[in-house]
């Protein structure tokens, strides 16, 4: 692991963030890539496509500026795009384009933003947000130090795609791909499988979306897009009071419930463990609860993450600027059930593979606390 290096120059001059850095175009729609060209084009989660022409012609900082992820900063090459669910952030000159990358992640711009609205952030408002300016000298020694923990982090990360990698070739090793290459066993549908499967579209009283006004400060938790993207059940800090918990049976949940996202980052699954907080999902979400006599959550979690499955799926999602799945892909895809006895033994196999997953896990949290103290020291107050 890297050493935290010791920090000689002065802290650096107070400016504003939009000294800099200015804005760059980001106004695609989804809709509005049309796969001609060479040039890259990114959104929230990553390359989204490609076009004949670009919009930002030199290296800059890509900002999540609505939805899911907001506040999540990424860097991106010259004579690329954004679409509009992103903001282009230009460096000024003498601005090193990382510098500015790693500066932005330090400000945390998303913190504060959950539960069913579409969270909003505007480079007018955060642009005044004051940092600090280091010399093009000590811009360059910051950058190499981040740069030396992120190959770290990748290297760790590498390793859990390898893990990941190897339990799902033993899944279609044992049960065959559910899509391209299913073997000859019993297949049902996910709505077969389950109890009536529910989301909050409909909440009862609160209509299509949970509204700011029905939040409470502390309750029942409202489980959103953060947890489940996220993979940790603990975030978040949105409540419902017992009065409108009582009010939504159907979207309340219970430990071994599959959440399913179905807007913007769309596919990820959570199981809610035993030790889960009583709460209900929000608009962004689904539940699915199996019935444990023919599938285990974990066996229809791993299946639902195959290429082959999310391929199936997503090319159906739609949306102009975010993909969206219902509830009606969700119920009719198919799926290979083995006994319960073979289910358990693929399980014990993952099981396994958790060990060495978690020392990877490890590796990664204490990068990132080194990450984000050394964040502190050159940008903080």
């Amino acid at each position: 692991m890297t050493d935290k290096p010791q920090f000689v120059e002065e802290r650096g001059q107070k400016v504003k963030l939009n000294n800099l850095c200015s804005r760059g175009k980001s106004s695609l729609r989804q809709k509005d890539v049309s796969n001609d060209g060479p040039y890259a084009v990114y959104g929230a989660s990553g390359l989204v496509g490609t076009m004949a022409s670009f919009q930002n012609a030199v290296p800059y900082v890509a900002v999540v500026k609505d939805g899911a992820g907001v506040g999540r900063a990424s860097a991106c090459e010259a004579n690329t795009s954004v679409l509009g669910t992103m903001q282009a952030l230009i460096p000024s000159e003498g601005i090193d384009r990382d510098y500015l990358l790693h500066l932005v992640r330090s400000l945390h711009l998303g913190d504060g933003f959950s539960g069913s609205t579409i969270p909003h952030i505007y480079f007018k408002d955060y642009g005044k947000l004051p940092v600090r300016l280091h010399s093009p000298a000590e811009q360059k020694r910051i950058v190499d130090i981040f740069a030396s923990i992120e190959r770290q982090i990748k290297v760790s990360k590498q390793q859990l795609d390898q893990l990941d990698f190897l339990v799902k070739s033993r899944f279609i090793e044992m049960f065959g791909d559910p899509i391209r290459n299913p073997l000859r066993m019993s297949v049902s549908s996910v709505e077969e499988l389950a109890a009536p499967i529910k989301n909050s579209m409909k909440a009862g009283p609160f209509g299509s979306a949970l509204k700011k006004e029905v939040y409470a400060e502390s309750g029942y938790k409202v489980y959103g897009q953060e947890q489940v993207i996220s993979g940790n059940q603990f975030l978040g800090n949105y409540y419902i009071d017992k009065e409108k918990y009582e009010q939504l049976n159907s979207c309340k949940v219970m430990p071994g419930d599959v959440l399913i996202s179905l807007v913007g980052t769309v596919g990820k699954v959570l199981i809610l463990s035993e030790d889960c907080q009583p709460g209900i999902i929000n608009p962004r979400l689904v539940k699915i609860t199996f019935d444990k006599r023919k599938i285990f959550p974990e066996y229809f979690a791993i299946a639902f993450s195959l290429e082959s499955v999310r391929s199936s799926l997503l090319g159906r999602a739609h949306g102009q600027t975010m993909n969206v799945l219902n509830l009606g892909m969700i119920k009719k895809l198919k799926l290979p059930v083995p006994p319960i006895s073979r289910q358990k033994e693929y399980l014990n196999f993952v099981a396994q593979v958790d060990k060495s997953r978690f020392v990877a896990q490890q590796q990664i949290e204490k990068l990132q606390m080194l990450y984000d103290s050394l964040a502190q020291e050159y940008f903080g107050d």
